[in-house]
């Protein structure tokens, strides 16, 4: 609570935190639609935003802002899904690789640096159309972030690496605590804020390649999301026809995420930086 306390004197991270709030409650209201997202034809045709649909109805008979509710709730769901299942790998690689070191540590970095060469963007494609047709959010989710690792294991390596030669890994050592015990008592309360605040970039990179898949049609069309949102009104040509609101919708709550979750990356990262943090000590 002391760290969200001294978070929100940071404007950056107010902001982001009211946006954030606002698209959870938005995800929320998926409990109280009165329409399934699935079907087609339950409201007018086309429609502008009005009282009645307040951010309008598509071309296929489908309230937007409730289609909306789910999307952002989906989206989401998946880059919190890529988040965890990618923080878990690099967790567990970069905590290995750091503090076994040696044969192990090269292994691991060389594996580590093989998903940061290689064309992920491609692979990523080719197995969602191989699964297309299981390709649901859970699955989405564990397929970004078994690709998603690899950058912030190196990070969590180096943090390792520099907590190894503290003296309190010494101390833990002669004292005769196993390396479990090392690693949870001593390292992990370390590594918490830093596997946090790379959650929250893996998070948004995420929904950016949500949205790509859905755009190149290769992920389930089905599933309300903002990526599927956006290629609905592209494929029914929504922008040509005058239906503004129904592209806009996807494209301004993908916008307003992405700005949440930069500025609150950002003003997690500088209250981790030593630095800034010395600059806060001085000034109080």
């Amino acid at each position: 609570m002391k760290v969200f306390r001294e978070l929100l004197k940071d404007n950056r991270f107010k902001i982001a935190f009211v946006i954030v709030l606002l698209l959870c409650v938005l995800s929320f209201l998926t409990a109280f639609s009165p329409y399934d997202p699935s079907q087609w034809n339950v409201v007018e045709r086309s429609s502008p935003p009005r009282w009645l649909h307040i951010l309008g109805t598509t071309s296929m008979g489908q309230d937007v802002f409730w289609v909306l509710t789910y999307a952002v709730r989906n989206s989401l769901l998946t880059s919190l899904i890529a988040g965890i299942v990618s923080r878990i790998i690099a967790l567990l690689v970069g905590i290995l690789a750091g503090f076994k070191g040696g044969l192990i540590d090269r292994i691991l970095m060389f594996l580590t640096d093989s998903f940061l060469v290689i064309p992920l963007f491609v692979i990523i494609v080719l197995f969602a159309m191989i699964a297309k047709a299981r390709m649901d959010i859970i699955n989405l989710g564990i397929l970004l972030g078994a690709f998603g690792w690899a950058w912030d294991a190196r990070v969590v390596r180096s943090q390792v690496l520099s907590l190894r030669e503290q003296d309190f890994t010494y101390t833990s050592i002669l004292s005769g605590s196993n390396t479990r015990s090392i690693i949870f008592k001593d390292y992990i309360p370390f590594l918490i804020p830093l596997v946090f605040s790379t959650l929250i970039g893996n998070m948004s990179w995420a929904i950016g390649m949500e949205i790509t898949l859905s755009i190149l049609g290769v992920f389930n069309l089905e599933i309300p999301t903002l990526g599927t949102m956006l290629q609905w009104s592209i494929s029914s040509q929504a922008l040509f026809l005058g239906y503004w609101w129904w592209v806009l919708t996807p494209v301004v709550f993908s916008i307003l995420i992405f700005v949440a979750l930069y500025l609150m990356s950002v003003s997690i990262s500088e209250y981790l930086d030593p630095r800034m943090r010395l600059q806060r000590v001085g000034k109080a």
